[in-house]
């Protein structure tokens, strides 16, 4: 019930509606708040409107009156509504409910909802006047009726009763600053609760106050309005009922504006069928918004939890951080004590160089001085002879003492300056670019059903990630099983999102599922999907009931270069005169399968090999030659079959141009046959056949050949069933 309070308040007083009319736009006001927000076009007579030219001031002074014209329906883009045209607007200020409304420069009088009960001592409203719906802003021209030509809003009306009624019970004082008190008394005049200490300081019961009529809160403007509400009556007859609903105006209508009014050539039905039409359409339709408000409801409490789980995955993540930045400090503050220790050990070798040089230097000074002081005192003595006998030992001395003391050792072992620089730009260039990367493993991907498919025995899947996912995705991993409820196994790793497997099993169902990966590790899997293979061939237990179904094409990708593709691959020959090897598109591991080949053109008698190979088998020697192929080589006279270059059972009979030759591969026995001109070609070709087969043929440039596939198993081949079929079930 609160929810719906809003749609029950008045969008120009912000009051529950009061006797609330219906505007052309459909939107709902009070009565008495229309009067009080009518505009006076220039033609408008009225006491406001002397009044203001006596004065020399309008209350409506803002509007350009001079330029309001009536528009058409075609001008205004806004239809015309029982006689009222538009007018453009000019809105202005905001209504107490938050909505703009167009009202007057000079505020209007507070609206007298009482003295609605007295509608005949309201004045008349003037002729021509505007009103503005507050809420689309749409303006009309008033008629002679008035407001009276506007329909009342009686089911509006009642439920703003009920709601009343509903909460009189709970009403409190609408005057208490804090905590608002129950109320005691209402006023019907001033249209407000009060408790007792709000009554006695804001209501006394004295002047003009006096005559207000109080009354119990239970009752309050409930009581007032709960009389019987009066059957809607027609706005253009207001003795008349309304009887019939008006389809192409889609209003009630009486029987009067059948017979007189603008209704008598419309569609009309009857007022009850259509009442019953449009609950039925209203209950349909809060139906589907009931789904949807639900949905939101969810939404709403998903994303609740979302800003809880935000909170939580932000503070672990911030703690995640100042570890992770604590530990770059930690390492950084190691670092430091090493570099520290390696200028603390460069600066004692410094000073040990120094002091053992200085103290090396020390000792020679002293013995050079102790050399000079000694010589000086031998040039004292006056003997020559004594003189004569050491002066030579003493001037080698004094040579050998001078040449010690050279560059070298005058020169200083070690510089003051410290030969280490600190090269922390690549480091702060790192601290700077310091940055978050995804470390999170990616999002579950997303198989998208309608791109998935399976055509013969190939299977398309696509896939795509959450369309709200950041996470960077590396790559994908496709993973299938063995068509039997085994267990899965890759078949495809890469950046694609669709990937299509070939070689799969006929008549066979396979599970998929994918997962993403990144440099953080490899996601979640995807849902998983069961695809069907095409089915084909027949069953052990019944041979003559399923054809094949299988349609293939020649394969260019896989064929060698010589070969030459016509017929959108269905039809080959070649440009060289060696035999060329050309495989299908499609593989067999399962089933019975049988496709022809029509010789186009056969020169100068070759010998074309038709049959199965694997799809490693040697490209550029006739089929058969290796032990990769299973074949039939023939010519115009008699055939061979060859397999790992090991020729077998010659049969009698040719080809020619025209002539067309079957292979059927039958996997349920592990048998190959051939046939020419549908009559079956020597015995059993081969045997013992398991694995997966792709179609081949070799032929040279004197040989075309068109393939034709889908076909059904021939009866030369059914009619002799290789094994009986009660043996094998």
């Amino acid at each position: 019930m609160e929810e719906m309070e809003e749609e029950l308040k008045c969008p120009v007083c912000g009051s529950l509606y009061r006797e609330p009319i219906i505007l052309p736009c459909s939107h709902n006001i009070c009565l008495a708040c229309a009067r009080n927000i009518l505009v006076l076009t220039p033609d408008a007579e009225s006491p406001q409107s002397s009044r203001a030219s006596g004065s020399g001031v309008s209350d409506y002074d803002y509007l350009d009156l001079d330029k309001m014209s009536l528009y058409s329906e075609a001008d205004s883009g806004y239809g015309s509504y029982g006689g009222f045209a538009s007018v453009p607007t000019t809105p202005c200020q905001k209504s107490p409910n938050g909505v703009r409304v167009f009202p007057p420069t000079v505020p209007p009088p507070p609206p007298q909802h009482h003295l609605l009960l007295h509608p005949g001592s309201l004045p008349p409203i003037p002729r021509n006047s505007c009103i503005t719906c507050p809420q689309c802003h749409r303006s009309l021209i008033l008629d002679d009726r008035g407001l009276r030509g506007f329909p009342k809003n009686r089911v509006l009306e009642g439920v703003v009763d009920r709601y009343q009624q509903s909460k009189a019970a709970a009403l409190r004082c609408q005057l208490c600053e804090k905590s608002p008190k129950e109320a005691t008394v209402m006023c019907e005049q001033c249209d407000v609760f009060y408790c007792d200490p709000c009554r006695l300081r804001c209501h006394p019961p004295r002047g003009p106050l006096a005559k207000h009529h109080l009354v119990p809160p239970a009752q309050g403007r409930v009581t007032r309005r709960l009389s019987p509400r009066k059957i809607s009556t027609c706005t253009e007859h207001e003795l008349e009922n309304h009887s019939m609903y008006c389809v192409q105006c889609k209003i009630p209508v009486c029987y009067q504006c059948l017979e007189e009014g603008k209704h008598s050539s419309h569609e009309v039905k009857a007022l009850g069928a259509m009442w019953k039409l449009h609950k039925g359409q209203l209950s349909l339709a809060l139906n589907i918004l009931s789904d949807r408000a639900k949905e939101a409801k969810e939404f709403l409490v998903q994303l609740r939890n979302m800003v809880q789980q935000i909170q939580e995955n932000s503070v672990e993540f911030e703690a995640c951080l100042v570890a992770q930045c604590d530990a770059l400090i930690d390492a950084l503050n190691r670092r430091k004590a090493q570099l520290l220790s390696r200028v603390n050990k460069e600066h004692e070798h410094k000073l040990k160089v120094v002091r053992d040089q200085i103290s090396h230097c020390t000792v020679k000074l002293r013995q050079t001085t102790g050399l000079m002081e000694y010589c000086l005192e031998v040039i004292k003595e006056n003997d020559p002879s004594g003189f004569l006998q050491i002066s030579d030992t003493l001037i080698r001395r004094v040579h050998m003492t001078e040449n010690q003391w050279g560059k070298a050792t005058l020169t200083p072992r070690m510089t003051t300056d410290f030969d280490l620089t600190l090269d922390s730009g690549p480091l702060l260039q790192t601290i700077h670019q310091l940055d978050f990367v995804q470390m999170k493993v990616p999002a579950t991907p997303i198989l998208q059903l309608e791109e998935c498919c399976t055509h013969n025995n190939s299977a398309t899947l696509s896939w795509k990630q959450p369309p709200l996912s950041t996470v960077q995705v590396d790559g994908y991993i496709l993973e299938l099983d063995d068509g039997n409820g085994g267990q899965f196994r890759e078949v495809y790793v890469g950046k694609e999102t669709m990937c299509t497997v070939d070689g799969l099993h006929f008549n066979s169902t396979y599970s998929s599922r994918v997962k993403a990966f990144n440099k953080s590790g490899v996601g979640q899997y995807s849902k998983t999907l069961v695809m069907q293979t095409a089915e084909t061939g027949y069953t052990p237990c019944d041979l003559n009931t399923l054809g094949a179904v299988a349609w293939f094409t020649f394969d260019p990708s896989s064929a060698h270069p010589d070969i030459i593709f016509s017929n959108d691959n269905l039809t080959v020959t070649c440009n060289s005169y060696d035999d060329r090897v050309v495989l299908g598109n499609t593989g067999f591991s399962r089933g019975v399968h049988y496709w022809e080949l029509s010789v186009d053109r056969y020169d100068n008698h070759p010998d074309p090999a038709f049959g199965v190979a694997r799809a490693d088998v040697l490209k550029d020697v006739m089929l058969g030659k290796d032990d990769k192929a299973w074949a039939m080589y023939v010519d115009n006279n008699r055939s061979w079959f060859m397999h790992n270059n090991s020729h077998t059972n010659r049969t009698d009979g040719g080809i020619s141009k025209g002539t067309t030759v079957g292979v059927l591969l039958d996997l349920a026995h592990g048998t190959l046959t051939f046939s020419v001109n549908d009559e079956q070609q020597g015995p059993i070709a081969f045997d013992s056949m398991e694995g997966l087969f792709l179609p081949a043929i070799s032929l040279n440039r004197n040989v075309q050949v068109t393939l034709h596939t889908g076909l059904p198993i021939p009866e030369f081949y059914t009619a002799r069933s290789p094994e009986p079929p009660s043996s094998v079930c």
